[in-house]
């Protein structure tokens, strides 16, 4: 095998795996905030150790989805909270439970207060005042659950997909 294939094996194709895999997910049907999105960007900052490839994953994989759902006036905190999940990512050492749990309860709380000031700033159904964005993060509760549930269940997911290969002493992701 010659050098550009093993690293097309080692390096791309897992990102394009993830950036393929990522945007189909926003299109299938899912309940609300119920996605992989922030396990991944957590994922690709360990995995990768790179803050701008992993920002680019998972921001191309959002912008993807969103060119095809819609563009819209919260897209900046989105992507901006995403690259935070990347940031905690940065800081894994072995991928363990623990560091799972706390990068996901992270990663989430950070994702619903960056998006929904987001919205608060920048829809006109709240008013922008200290009560119109205590509603914004009222309404926006509901939503947190799901968010929280699917980052630590697809971390978890990933770990255990993760764990294979390493145990199988496959390079990574190569295939």
């Amino acid at each position: 095998m010659n050098k550009f294939t093993k690293a097309f094996k080692k390096e791309i194709l897992p990102i394009i795996g993830l950036i393929s895999f990522l945007s189909l997910f926003r299109l299938m049907p899912h309940p609300m905030n119920f996605t992989p999105i922030l396990a991944v960007g957590i994922f690709s900052g360990f995995y990768f150790k790179n803050f701008f490839l992993s920002s680019f994953i998972i921001i191309f994989a959002m912008f993807i989805g969103d060119l095809y759902l819609g563009l819209h006036s919260t897209m900046i905190f989105v992507y901006v909270s995403l690259m935070i999940t990347v940031l905690l990512g940065l800081f894994i050492k072995k991928f363990k439970s623990k560091e799972i749990l706390l990068t996901g309860l992270l990663g989430s709380i950070s994702f619903f207060l960056i998006t929904n000031f987001g919205a608060w700033i920048s829809l006109p159904i709240y008013e922008k005042s200290f009560a119109g964005l205590l509603q914004a993060y009222v309404l926006a509760i509901p939503f947190f659950q799901n968010t929280l549930i699917s980052t630590i269940l697809y971390l978890f997911i990933i770990k255990l997909i993760f764990n294979f290969f390493v145990e199988k002493k496959i390079n990574k992701f190569s295939f």
